[in-house]
């Protein structure tokens, strides 16, 4: 981390956005996950995330400032299948409200996707297709979300637009966390117009047809 940070300052003198992204996880229950698995994703999606931004600041927003945003995850009411997922990302949701206290005047922020119509949906073993293809009926919305929506809030909390948002966490979900389960009606039928800014954007293979 120390050595990348450097190499980027070296080239280009100067850090303003840093992006959080890495991140990844296998669906499975929590009886059947190892302290290896377990620690290989919090390690992915929360110590990982943490060093890259404890670089950035120490070697230059420290001094110059900038803002950070971190990807997380629409784990509101839990991640059942994925617990160590979860777990990871609510840590890395109060990991960025601490440092937006710390680190001020760097600004730090979340952006938590719900259900993503992304190329990583195709990742996923055969058995969780079934899954993935239900998931839009469980959103008010009716559907998924896209990259370019994502993005965009990422690009909005980068912006000088969101100069005194800090510490907060911005849900792409289409209100699906929203959706209790007790609760019949989860929208009337309809959908918002996607918006899809990625020229080379493709439709995941899981989702066709």
């Amino acid at each position: 981390m120390r050595a990348t940070v450097a190499a980027v300052l070296k080239r280009h003198g100067r850090i303003d956005a840093l992006v959080n992204n890495a991140g990844g996880q296998y669906p499975a229950p929590l009886a059947t996950i190892s302290a290896k698995g377990w620690d290989a994703v919090v390690r992915d999606n929360l110590t990982g995330g943490f060093l890259m931004a404890r670089e950035c600041v120490t070697q230059w927003m420290g001094d110059h400032g900038g803002a950070i945003v971190n990807i997380i995850a629409a784990i509101w009411g839990g991640m059942p299948g994925m617990g160590h997922s979860g777990a990871a990302r609510a840590g890395m949701l109060n990991f960025t409200e601490t440092a937006a206290l710390e680190w001020a005047p760097v600004r730090v922020n979340a952006v938590a996707p719900g259900w993503i119509a992304s190329s990583g949906t195709d990742r996923y073993a055969p058995e969780m297709r079934a899954t993935i293809r239900a998931m839009s009926k469980l959103v008010p919305l009716q559907c998924l979300g896209t990259e370019s929506e994502v993005a965009a809030a990422i690009v909005f909390l980068l912006s000088a637009a969101a100069a005194f948002v800090s510490g907060a966490c911005l849900r792409v979900d289409g209100a699906a966390p929203n959706a209790k389960r007790i609760w019949p009606e989860v929208g009337t039928g309809g959908s918002t117009e996607a918006f899809n800014g990625f020229r080379l954007a493709a439709t995941p293979k899981v989702l066709q047809g």
